[in-house]
């Protein structure tokens, strides 16, 4: 081969070998970074619809959680109404007994099972010490509050379902992300505001709830996540028990004019009952002075017993109609099925306070509902112009406003739960009344000043949860 031709090939070899050189290079600076920003994206994604999962699945946990409740309610009511048709005066043995009973495991079975569950959830969430915090949400705080949340009511305290679903919802939402810390503060506020939801069938009301009294504050980066645990638990309660308004639909309206005098009324007086309620159980919560309240703290069980006494004398006093969750008298006094008693709300609010502040598991929502109707049914004779189902209505607003100190949460959830949009300012001025008034007496909103005396007690301080990544 000629000596030209051979220089000829070398150079060509040469060019493409720095052709080769070349493109390597180029890969190397632009294609790998891109693939490596590729491939991080993917895990970032993965990451995102994992814990977006974790919101689904304990949704959907909340959803059949919130319908077992429900259902175990229904059924220790039901037992305890078979009870006392044999005789009302079985009570006066009963209730004390089943009161201590409940009591000793809410203490000595199932700590941090006491009261309504919602203190427990918002302490949660405030404490930074992760024992303190798995200790408040369990799953063995959950299954101790069904069972002793259903025994109290089988032995007919004046409690309700709902707060409890709220600990549950939380409980299983935290045991969802427990390989992901650094969410768990979310999935609590998520796993309460769907135990609400899916407990009433009221979606906005629990969006509400989060954000007013589980969260008092917005946190974006959740705020779609909380939603889709709410869609979960609630398709999941009505896939089991179908689509329904808690109170059934109420058509009531209050046209304005004269009969408006009842909105402040009516609001003022629910705030004014809704806060001595409160500043009654926050007493008792922190514990009383001199020999009584050393009494009350040292013998818990037998104070309960006392408590599930007073309970049974204000059922005899009641005929009965004090017991249990009041869901059935409120109902019945919304709809005008029955004209209701003048002294069902007084006898009603006393059965409740000694419920609550006996220590044994139970919520406060469908008892303060229960209290408030009975309240604005009382006042028919007052405002004769006025319908009853409308100031039946007010009442509930302002009495449930009174006792939470959470306005929003009260009118939103009690207009779910009738599907009435007519009466939605005259809620909003009793609620803002309420609230107002109920300030001047507590002014601390109940379940955050029982909070903060849990974590006072665990020797823990408080501080604003940090916002989900």
């Amino acid at each position: 081969m000629p000596r030209t031709q051979r220089v000829r090939i070398k150079v060509l070899r040469s060019k493409v070998l720095k052709s080769r050189v070349l493109k390597i290079k180029v890969l190397h600076r632009t294609v790998l970074p891109r693939m490596r920003r590729l491939g991080g994206a993917t895990v970032d994604a993965f990451g995102l619809w994992r814990h977006r999962l974790l919101f689904l699945v304990g949704g959907i946990g909340v959803g059949l959680a919130a319908v077992l409740m429900a259902g175990l309610a229904d059924a220790a009511q039901g037992v305890f109404r078979q009870v006392l048709a044999l005789s009302p005066l079985v009570a006066l043995g009963l209730t004390p007994l089943g009161f201590g009973l409940c009591a000793w495991l809410a203490r000595e079975v199932f700590p941090n099972a006491q009261g309504s569950g919602i203190p427990q959830v918002i302490a949660a969430r405030q404490t930074g010490q992760l024992a303190l915090r798995r200790a408040l949400v369990s799953l063995k705080v959950a299954a101790g509050k069904i069972v002793v949340m259903s025994l109290g009511l089988l032995f007919g305290a004046s409690t309700g379902r709902e707060g409890p679903t709220v600990q549950v919802g939380a409980a299983i939402m935290a045991a969802a992300g427990h390989l992901t810390p650094e969410r768990v503060p979310g999935l609590i506020l998520a796993g309460g505001a769907a135990g609400v939801a899916a407990a009433f069938n009221t979606p906005l009301a629990g969006i509400v709830f989060g954000i007013e009294e589980l969260g008092r504050s917005y946190e974006a980066r959740t705020g779609g996540l909380i939603v889709a645990a709410i869609v979960a638990a609630g398709l999941t309660a009505l896939a089991l028990t179908g689509n329904y308004t808690y109170f059934g639909t109420a058509s009531a309206a209050l046209p304005f004019g004269p009969g408006w005098v009842a909105v402040p009324v009516v609001g003022a007086l629910g705030g004014l009952a809704g806060g001595g309620f409160s500043r009654t159980v926050i007493l008792f919560a922190r514990g009383l002075p001199g020999r009584f309240g050393a009494a009350v703290a040292g013998r818990p069980v037998l104070f309960a017993a006392a408590c599930g006494l007073g309970v049974a004398l204000c059922g005899l006093a009641s005929g009965g109609s004090v017991y249990g969750t009041g869901y059935e008298e409120a109902r019945a006094l919304l709809h005008g099925t029955s004209a209701g008693r003048w002294d069902f709300a007084p006898l009603k609010f006393a059965a409740t306070l000694l419920s609550a502040i006996s220590g044994i598991p139970g919520g406060l929502f469908a008892p303060s509902l229960s209290v408030g109707a009975g309240l604005g049914a009382a006042l028919q004779g007052l405002f004769s112009d006025v319908p009853v189902a409308a100031l039946v209505l007010i009442g509930m607003v302002a009495y449930l406003t009174g006792a939470l100190q959470a306005p929003i949460t009260a009118f939103v959830i009690v207009t779910e739960m009738t599907q009435n949009h007519a009466l939605m300012i005259p809620l909003m001025v009793a609620a803002l009344i309420a609230d107002v008034v109920s300030k001047v007496v507590c002014r601390e909103g109940l379940y955050h000043a029982l909070a903060h005396i849990l974590l006072e007690r665990a020797g823990t301080e408080a501080r604003p949860a940090a916002p989900s990544p």
